[in-house]
């Protein structure tokens, strides 16, 4: 037996996850840690045990695994599917088992995102006067049970009102920037977003830069090293005063730090893709329906609207610093990434 702390990450391999761990691993009490990852290939497997971590191969979708797994643990970072109930209630079984072993609830940091406050119909022809406020419970209980990610959300928050798990729900928009450390130098995760880079890949293709409707819309930001702090000054704030800390209903923590309008994205998209002699003009132009399937598998993601505070993930501590600036001024660099990997 071991008094350390017995934590799970999944996702590991990830863009956010990847980050995450990355951070746990120089985290001051990290001697204090015993902790495991899920990866599915046996070399990486081997490559991330060179850094100390237990790591089990398998499959996020093994849910007899994933049980057994959690249910050995103080602490599940889930840093991987974010859709998937089956997924979810395995994950939650495990819990359930650690509690009647320890009578101990286990803590369990989970990842969210803030499509479940999105207006998928806006089209890009508009900003909404809604603004979601992770501090405002009474609001977010409004939240339908049909929005994205909103079902296993509230599968995580009726074991936590069960009382079997402490659940803590990180709620990112959209994540940008190139991720680095250890993990990405030894080409062990994904240092790339799926948004922004999805549209530089589609404008690429066309040879221009696209937008939806108007761009008129807007989405709410987060750079991936902040989100990746967030996920650590929860973990403290919870380790350090766990009763002060909201959970469950009161559990949601947007990682966000501004709002980017998605017309200017592409502008700037546009500008980048000029000057560097793939495009013959810098004005974007719509996206047809045929494109939006080509492209984006018919989910109209770039034409919807978001907009949120984060004002409880801000009152534990977490101090963001980039804004929509630094969103925009990470568009060429990414280009140049893509371009170079092609």
């Amino acid at each position: 037996m071991t008094d350390k702390s017995q934590i799970l990450l999944t996702g590991a391999t990830g863009y956010a996850g990847g980050s995450v761990l990355e951070r746990l691993i120089h985290h001051p009490d990290a001697g204090n840690f015993d902790i495991t990852i899920l990866v599915r290939s046996s070399e990486k497997a081997k490559k991330f045990s060179e850094f100390g971590l237990n790591t089990v191969v398998g499959s996020f979708g093994d849910g007899k695994l994933l049980e057994e797994l959690t249910a050995a643990s103080d602490i599940v970072f889930n840093v991987a599917d974010s859709d998937n109930v089956e997924v979810a209630k395995a994950t939650l079984s495990g819990f359930k088992k650690r509690f009647q072993a320890t009578g101990n609830p286990p803590i369990y940091i989970h990842t969210s995102g803030t499509a479940i406050i999105a207006d998928l119909n806006a089209g890009g022809l508009y900003t909404s006067d809604v603004v979601w406020d992770d501090s405002n419970v009474d609001q977010l209980d409004t939240i339908p049970a049909s929005a994205l990610h909103r079902n296993v959300d509230l599968e995580v928050m009726q074991a936590d009102n069960e009382g079997y798990v402490r659940a803590y729900l990180v709620t990112p928009g959209t994540i940008y920037g190139i991720a680095s450390g250890k993990f990405v130098d030894a080409g062990l995760v994904n240092k790339h977003s799926i948004q922004i880079p999805a549209l530089i890949k589609a404008s690429l293709h066309r040879g221009q830069a696209g937008v939806i409707g108007k761009g008129l819309n807007s989405w709410p930001n987060v750079h991936i090293d902040e989100v990746a702090d967030l996920y650590i000054d929860l973990f403290n704030a919870i380790r350090s005063n766990p009763d002060a800390v909201g959970h469950g209903r009161h559990g949601y923590y947007f990682a966000l730090n501004d709002e980017h309008n998605l017309g200017d994205v592409s502008k700037e998209l546009g500008r980048v893709l000029l000057a560097l002699g793939k495009s013959t003009t810098d004005e974007p132009k719509p996206f047809t329906k045929e494109e939006i399937d080509q492209y984006f598998n018919g989910m109209d993601f770039f034409g919807s609207d978001c907009r949120g505070l984060a004002n409880k993930a801000k009152a534990i501590g977490w101090k963001p610093k980039k804004t929509t600036k630094d969103l925009l001024a990470s568009i060429k660099p990414e280009v140049e990434a893509i371009l170079e990997a092609k």
